[in-house]
This record gives structure tokens, C-alpha cells and sequence, in this order.
């Protein structure tokens, strides 16, 4: 019995197609496709908000000593006149250093994170901004579900498709 429904389509085509479907979900919340391919995506999508859920709060803080640019009223870099050993003037930005908190995955959390990585594309939102739904993922999509067992997707039936009529339904994040 095979891993996955073969949808009518070679390996490479249906991964891309799922992995696409997989992403849309994730990024909006509900897709509007066939059945078969919603049973996939489903099946797909609740082993990684899975994943997510069980990683969700592993992790550690670790402070860092990170060099920022100091800033004037306005915003601007404030630069300062530098003489070299040759003699030349040059401008460089003044920085100063800041102790910051950064948090930092476990291994069974990075695996996760590079598992979920592998099944979702990289978006970009209509500012042109690059999304990470990894850390959607983690972030909102996970603490959501914590205290749920499973069942993270809803599937509605919405009838047959006119031209060939297969059925179609909505696939929604509970």
C-alpha cells in the first residue's frame, strides 16, 4: 500500500502539488480543492501542526552581544571622521554594543523545524515581504492547538465540479 494517494499525477508533479496545496493552507487559513487531494493535504498538514505542537515550548534564551548602529533623532546613522595609518579620512558608522535575549531551538525542535521546512515553500505576502510559515507555524499556529488531541482541519463538501464533476470541498484550519 503506498504512502500517499497517487492522484493521477508522476511523484515529482503530485509533491509539488501537495507541498503547494500544504503552503496555501498554512498561509490562509482554508483551500478550496477536490476531495482526494484535500484527504492528502489533511493527512499532511496534521502530522506537521503535530510536530509543531509537540516543539512548541522547547527551547532556551541565550544572551548575545550584538553591535547596533547608533541612530539620531531622525533615524540616521551617525557617522564619525576615522584617520588611518596612511593618513586618509575616512567616515565610519558609530555602533555600540547591546546584550540581547535570542532563543535557541533544541535538536528535536530544529529537526522539526527543518521537517516542516521541507513540506512548505517559501511565501511572500502582497507587500512583498517574505513570510516564514515555519515560525507561523510555531509561533501562532501551534499554541493554538495546544491542549487539542488532534482534528486541526475541517473538510465542508461543496458539490460537484461543473466540468468534470468531481467533488469539491473546502479544507479549513479548526
Amino acid at each position: 500500500m503506498p504512502a500517499q494517494r497517487k492522484l493521477g499525477r508522476p511523484t515529482d508533479q503530485r509533491k509539488a502539488m501537495l507541498k503547494g496545496l500544504v503552503t496555501s493552507l498554512f498561509q490562509h487559513g482554508r483551500i478550496e480543492t477536490t476531495e482526494m487531494r484535500a484527504k492528502e493535504v489533511r493527512n499532511i498538514a496534521e502530522k506537521l501542526i503535530t510536530l509543531a505542537v509537540r516543539e512548541c515550548d522547547n527551547f532556551t534564551s541565550k544572551s548575545v552581544t550584538v553591535s547596533v548602529p547608533v541612530v539620531d533623532s531622525k533615524g540616521r546613522k551617525i557617522l564619525k571622521t576615522v584617520t588611518s595609518k596612511n593618513g586618509n579620512e575616512y567616515q565610519v558608522v558609530e555602533r555600540e554594543k547591546k546584550e540581547e535575549l535570542r532563543t535557541v531551538d533544541a535538536p528535536s525542535r530544529l529537526a522539526a523545524r527543518r521537517q516542516i521546512m521541507s513540506w512548505v515553500y517559501r511565501v511572500k505576502d502582497q507587500e512583498g515581504k517574505s513570510i516564514s510559515l515555519t515560525n507561523k507555524l510555531f509561533d501562532e499556529i501551534a499554541p493554538k492547538y495546544k491542549d487539542r488531541k488532534g482534528g486541526y482541519t475541517r473538510m465542508y463538501k461543496l458539490g460537484q465540479r461543473r466540468g468534470d464533476g468531481a467533488e469539491i470541498v473546502v479544507l479549513e484550519l479548526v
